[in-house]
């Protein structure tokens, strides 16, 4: 059985594409409004309605607090003053470069968000098959047509990332700025690590590796439906067990470089597993979602109800294990109180109140209520549904991550924002549904499948 993207769907990803570059274009326009000629006037109009009035004072405060100067960089928006307390931007200097990040972090947020739900489905696939399970190869196309985003999401994410220190005015990573690294000593510390050269050349590395595995494992998937034996089968073992060993390293690296680096003065040792948690889950959330799309259109006959349970099962059990990682995280750094450390979670506490306590919500009670009972995993509308909310908190955790060290308190979720939620996710429909009408989806000829179409839970 094969399926075509329809035009219906495909127009509806292109439009979602232009308005979200339009939406993208308004935000960078809008925000070079506000320029170093009008950055007073500005400010004095928002003093003047009471907007920021809260967060004005936190920047203020930050001036002044010996703490927050040990690690403005990490914590207020790329404030660009030595951690020695020289180098110092004047309050305007400040919100300036705040206001000029905005649509960069946006941008940002969306692209990794899309391209982590891709590189979580290939983890996915390939533990499927060094594990050899015979309850999945029924799903496997979906998985395989997901993955077809992996090498341009991942190309995008990082295209974005060196643009914003070299196009942009150090925009995301302020360790790019050489001004800072020249006043910063704890930067000079780690810049045989941090800096562009190896940037570019791990993300190269990282790209190449993910690119390379789909590529062949897509090939061999494909080459076992028309073969005789099992060789195809037997390769596509042997490279995802090779996969999974260069993933488990190059992903730790990857979430340290292209989101923890972000923050250059604050680390956690349990960041790489974290970000491993939320991609896991949400790539899993994107498979069932598909297939249970695809299934309405009487495309996946042979995929049944329990093959839809055990999928919302992974969905419930990878959001406890996220829940786990991130208070083991929290509890840790919170109690330990080292200045350096627990900065990270007093600025998001303080300033992302909303969105920091609603993810917490989104990503572990809402999926504790919905999907602890057996019974609501069978039935699609209600897999859907908390599938939405597990998506829309795993963007909002990508948001926290990002955005304080970007924007500071001067965060909202607007036309920026949307946008570019809008511009990937049309992108990402437009090569996952294109990718899945490459080929039947059915891989009749593994040779788990007949036991896959008869699996029952």
């Amino acid at each position: 059985m094969e399926y075509k993207i329809s035009n219906r769907l495909k127009m509806s990803a292109i439009v979602l594409i232009v308005l979200g570059l339009l939406g993208v274009g308004y935000g960078f326009m809008d925000s070079h409004k506000v320029n170093e000629d009008n950055i007073s006037e500005y400010l004095a109009n928002e003093a003047h309605h009471g907007d920021h009035g809260t967060a004005d004072a936190h920047v203020e405060d930050a001036h002044s607090d010996s703490h927050a100067e040990s690690t403005s960089h990490a914590t207020e928006g790329h404030e660009d003053e030595a951690h020695d307390g020289g180098h110092e931007m004047s309050h305007e200097e400040h919100v300036l470069h705040q206001i000029h990040n905005r649509p960069w972090a946006a941008l940002y947020v969306a692209a990794f968000f899309f391209f982590m739900i891709a590189l979580g489905v290939l983890a996915f696939y390939a533990i499927q098959y060094a594990a050899q399970a015979g309850w999945s190869p029924v799903l496997f196309r979906v998985m395989e047509g997901i993955t077809a985003y992996v090498l341009p999401g991942a190309v995008i994410v990082l295209l974005i990332a060196v643009a914003s220190g070299t196009i942009g005015h150090y925009n995301l990573f302020v360790w790019m700025d050489p001004d800072v690294v020249e006043h910063d000593k704890l930067i000079q510390g780690k810049s045989s690590y941090l800096n562009l050269t190896s940037f570019i050349i791990r993300g190269v590395i990282f790209i190449s590796g993910y690119a390379l595995y789909r590529h062949f494992s897509r090939k061999f998937s494909l080459a076992q439906d028309k073969a005789d034996d099992n060789k195809n089968f037997k390769r596509n073992f042997r490279i995802s067990a090779a996969f999974l060993v260069f993933y488990i390293y190059t992903e730790s690296m990857m979430s340290w470089d292209w989101i923890m680096s972000v923050d250059p003065h604050w680390f956690s040792t349990l960041f790489g597993w974290y970000v491993f948690a939320s991609m896991f889950v949400s790539g899993i959330t994107v498979i069932a979602m598909i297939s249970i799309y695809l299934k309405s259109k009487g495309l996946l006959e042979f995929v049944n109800d329990s093959h839809i349970h055990d999928l919302a099962k992974f969905m419930f059990g990878i959001s406890i294990f996220w829940t786990y990682l991130w208070f083991s995280q929290f509890m840790l750094i919170w109690y330990s109180n080292i200045p350096e450390e627990v900065t990270y979670f007093v600025t998001r506490i303080e300033d992302y109140k909303l969105p920091f306590f609603g993810m917490l919500a989104m990503n572990f009670i809402f999926p504790l209520l919905l999907l602890m009972n057996s019974d609501y995993k069978r039935i699609n509308w209600f897999v859907i549904m908390a599938g939405i909310v597990i998506l829309c908190g795993h963007y909002i955790d990508v948001f926290n991550m990002i955005m304080p060290a970007t924007v500071g308190d001067r965060w909202f979720i607007g036309i920026p924002e949307i946008g570019s939620i809008l511009l990937f996710g049309g992108l990402f429909l437009l090569i996952v549904f294109t990718a899945l009408g490459k080929a039947p989806l059915l891989a009749k000829g593994n040779p788990f499948i007949k036991e896959s179409e008869h699996f029952h839970y």
